[in-house]
């Protein structure tokens, strides 16, 4: 079986962890994965530190195995939900959307193994110095928020920049992306997009059918003129968003018109006003599945292939 140094790090059986989606990532899709053998992550996202303190004890009336909180640290609630985390002995952090430094002393002196998600080297560099367990790599083939540099351009470079583990994320869908990863130097894979259509996920059915329909380009980058650029499918949403970006709307007037559109799609299903984060791998998705038949089929799929390897090497 499939097994690397991540995976006595942090106690799980297979180096695969659910990506932290917002509004998708709750208590039953991560119990899932984490009872599959990966990591599963619940997305604090914006929500309060009652919302999380539920989840946490959803998840745990669910499985006994290892599981983290994504926590977005531009949420208003950072500081509670950073609390949080500490009060209810979570086994790992995994941080997005800033730097998480201001928290790490106080999760790492909790027994908290702490999980950047890294868009660069200087930011893997930077929390490694302030005691994180491993990195997240996540290259801008990703879904939701994301970064410049791609994950084949950016897993390497963070492998040669810091001695702790590291994750690759972005534009990885199936055991061949998987193989690629840990021939990168990477110790595991982090998963978003194909975790969409799990049968336990409880996105709305709209986003799953239409993960489900996409193609290798029907995905588009809109906000990078308001310092937050995302991923998302092409939709009604999209097109007028980079319509108003383009002709250089307010950052104000954008950042409004971008407010809940992730709820409406993940939770309303509304074509026409949500915004469906989706990484480029969404061409790939062809069928719902079990999130352990998506992490079986990931482990099992890189294995396959880095056995048959030695054939292509005279």
């Amino acid at each position: 079986m499939l097994h690397t140094p991540i995976c006595d790090l942090l106690g799980i059986e297979k180096p695969v962890f659910q990506g932290g989606m917002a509004w998708i990532a709750d208590a039953s899709l991560a119990s899932a994965v984490s009872e599959a053998g990966g990591l599963g992550i619940i997305a604090a996202m914006n929500a309060n530190a009652e919302w999380l303190r539920n989840e946490i004890h959803e998840l745990r009336a669910k499985t006994d195995k290892p599981f983290g909180v994504n926590v977005m640290l531009i949420s208003p609630f950072a500081d509670e939900v950073a609390q949080v985390v500490i009060d209810e002995q979570v086994p790992v952090v995994v941080t997005g959307a800033g730097n998480p430094t201001k928290y790490m002393k106080a999760w790492v002196a909790a027994g908290i193994k702490v999980v950047p998600v890294c868009a660069s080297v200087g930011l893997a560099r930077m929390v490694e110095r302030a005691g994180a367990t491993a990195v997240v790599a996540e290259g801008g083939e990703s879904g939701g928020h994301v970064g410049d540099a791609s994950t084949m351009a950016l897993v390497p470079q963070v492998v040669d920049a810091v001695k702790i583990p590291v994750i690759a994320a972005g534009g990885i869908g199936d055991g061949r992306g998987m193989a690629a990863a840990l021939m990168l130097g990477a110790q595991g894979v982090q998963v978003g997009t194909r975790f969409l259509v799990a049968n336990e996920c409880t996105v709305s059915e709209e986003y799953k059918e239409r993960v489900l329909k996409a193609k290798d380009i029907s995905t588009i980058v809109t906000g990078r003129r308001t310092g937050h650029a995302v991923r998302c499918l092409k939709t009604p949403f999209t097109t007028t968003f980079a319509k108003k970006e383009n002709e250089g709307a307010p950052v104000e007037e954008l950042e409004q018109m971008g407010a809940g559109a992730l709820r409406k799609a993940a939770k309303d299903g509304n074509y026409e006003e949500g915004s469906f984060m989706c990484g480029q791998i969404a061409g790939m998705v062809h069928e719902r599945q079990s999130a352990a038949e998506i992490v079986d089929d990931l482990v099992n799929g890189a294995e396959k292939l880095l056995k048959e390897a030695p054939a292509w090497v005279r």
